[in-house]
């Protein structure tokens, strides 16, 4: 794993920045972001995030005790709407882990302009969808971030 990545953002502090351009496909007829689209965003910043602090999805699926994520909760608030060509940055904060759930802050802004904020609560799996308490690596690796 490349910790170097230059598409997986870098991280401020506890917080992770990854930069998203949007394209004519991201939006309606209008050159506004459709909705949905903002989950993917949100997405990709939780995904970069892990991969940026030294977590592989490939890892922890091929682990001794075979691990995946669920998203079972997440509140979007849309503030104001990202148009065709904005330069965003999704900013994403694990804040803590409690049992198998991890909690996530996110926003999206453009410039200093918040566009989207998230709550996201994940829950570590079992490959057969049970909840599972996360693996050692997973822990050791985000507690340099995680809320003292």
């Amino acid at each position: 794993m490349n910790r170097d990545e230059p598409t997986a953002g870098r991280f401020d502090g506890r917080s992770h920045i990854l930069p998203v351009r949007i394209y004519y496909e991201d939006t309606d007829f209008s050159g506004v972001v459709y909705h949905a689209n903002y989950l993917r965003y949100f997405e990709r910043g939780r995904s970069d995030y892990l991969r940026l602090a030294g977590v592989s999805h490939t890892e922890l699926l091929e682990g001794e005790a075979p691990t995946a994520f669920a998203v079972n909760r997440i509140t979007l608030d849309f503030v104001k709407p990202a148009r065709i060509d904005d330069a965003l940055t999704v900013e994403s904060t694990y804040d803590r882990v409690k049992g198998p759930r991890i909690f996530i802050s996110q926003a999206i802004r453009r410039g200093q302009d918040v566009i989207a904020t998230a709550a996201v609560e994940a829950c570590c799996i079992s490959l057969t969808g049970r909840p599972r308490k996360p693996p050692v690596l997973l822990l050791q690796r985000l507690q340099p971030f995680l809320e003292p």
